[in-house]
């Protein structure tokens, strides 16, 4: 994978342990690629009371939006994204990409959908 040049952070995640009804609690990290080459993205997760976990991988080919669902999402190791712990995501991507962060909360009757931009670093 090229060498990041290009980083943002995700200061606030968090997979809800339970979801209601049809759909299922996800968050996703929304990727835009305007240039014309593929953008290869890791992302790496810290948290409040444990190591960082990195070795996770995406792409998002030229020209296209790539929406990376956190709960299915697996590190190099095959584990997942951890559900009912905070966390912060860094994304770094050899690409100067847009990134954006959304959550779909269905884990109580009143459905929440929360969205933020990434912060660039």
């Amino acid at each position: 994978m090229p060498t990041a040049t290009y980083r943002w952070v995700i200061a606030d995640g968090f997979l809800p342990a339970t979801s209601q009804g049809d759909q299922v609690s996800h968050e996703s990290v929304c990727v835009l690629n305007l240039s014309r080459v593929t953008a290869h993205l890791t992302l790496t997760l810290y948290y409040e009371d444990a190591p960082p976990q990195p070795g996770f991988h995406a792409q998002c080919p030229a020209e296209r939006c790539h929406h990376i669902r956190l709960d299915r999402l697996r590190d190099q190791e095959g584990s997942p994204v951890p559900r009912g712990l905070a966390y912060a995501i860094v994304v770094e991507s050899d690409v100067d990409v847009i990134v954006q962060h959304t959550r779909l909360d269905t884990s109580q009757q009143a459905l929440a959908l929360m969205t933020t931009m990434a912060h660039p670093l």
